[in-house]
């Protein structure tokens, strides 16, 4: 029955019929492919933007900053980080010197403030109108004076927490944080919450740190550091209390438990580590053409063509 009335359907159109039916399917495929939408990447491309400060242009204003979610320039997950609550960054000032006749720079703190990019506190210094962060110690408080001196005497000096002196001018057996690797690179090593290297010798101009991890590292007398141990010792006690709260912090859910067996600090015997040597200053590397912006995107136009 079916197959009848389909063939005195067909019977019953002529020829022009058949070619008006064939134009106008043509032109509602062609009208389709007018009519259709960019792929997704046109709509949403993975914009990636990073304000650069410039060293000359140091300020104590919070910075805004975009956070890629544990990912690199390729989009690929390289830490376990993301999310949170958003963050502005302070730039910290890692260089302590003194003056550049040769005397000591006095600071006065003016507030210890709360940083959410590092465990340690910092401390907000002035010096006339010159403002700068720093790390703040474990004593430090509003209304301290603290001193930086260039200068190495014949004596040891009289060290107070707070202040920044090169190695070769503290006594032996002396607490300090914030080390500088090569003398006038800033102080980058022992900045974490609560912890503090000790000097433990001096030789041939030369002054051997142990750093919290047991490392020791030998550096230039010249290189500076602060005394005393670096501030929010509480850190490590912080009771997050649900999952919402580390994912509030920045932290995501982690895959896998620790290994006790082939862990860093499992079960095996881990000899001492051997004096790390910091004689010469490694040269700066070449500079690189790195294109870390979008990939250009085709305009409309462009993309129907």
């Amino acid at each position: 029955m079916a197959v009848q009335m389909l063939s005195k359907c067909l019977q019953r159109m002529s020829l022009s019929t058949l070619g008006q039916v064939q134009h106008q399917a043509r032109m509602i495929s062609s009208t389709a492919v007018l009519q259709k939408r960019p792929p997704m990447w046109y709509k949403t491309p993975p914009i990636r933007i990073t304000k650069l400060v410039e060293e000359e242009k140091y300020t104590v204003q919070p910075i805004k900053m975009n956070r890629f979610a544990g990912r690199d320039e390729h989009g690929h997950r390289i830490t376990r980080r993301g999310g949170g609550n958003k963050r502005r960054y302070r730039l910290i000032d890692w260089k302590r010197r003194g003056n550049d006749d040769g005397s000591k720079m006095v600071e006065k703190v003016i507030e210890i403030c709360y940083d959410p990019n590092r465990s340690a506190n910092i401390a907000l210094v002035a010096q006339g109108e010159d403002k700068r962060y720093i790390i703040a110690t474990e004593n430090m408080k509003k209304g301290d004076l603290i001193k930086s001196s260039s200068d190495i005497p014949r004596m040891a000096v009289k060290a107070f927490e707070g202040d920044s002196h090169p190695l070769g001018a503290l006594p032996i057996g002396t607490l300090v944080n914030s080390v500088e690797r090569w003398p006038g690179t800033g102080g980058r090593v022992v900045v974490s919450a609560g912890v503090s290297a000790i000097l433990i010798r001096k030789v041939d101009g030369r002054c051997i740190v142990k750093l919290p991890s047991k490392q020791e590292i030998n550096v230039d007398e010249k290189c500076a550091a602060t005394v005393g141990r670096v501030g929010n010792v509480d850190h490590n006690k912080i009771h997050y209390g649900k999952a919402g709260a580390k994912r509030w912090a920045g932290f995501r859910p982690r895959s896998g438990l620790w290994q006790r067996k082939d862990a860093r600090y499992g079960r095996r015997n881990h000899g001492p580590k051997p004096v790390k040597v910091y004689d010469k200053m490694p040269e700066p590397p070449v500079p690189k053409l790195r294109f870390t912006g979008v990939k250009r995107i085709k305009t409309e136009r462009e993309y129907y063509a």
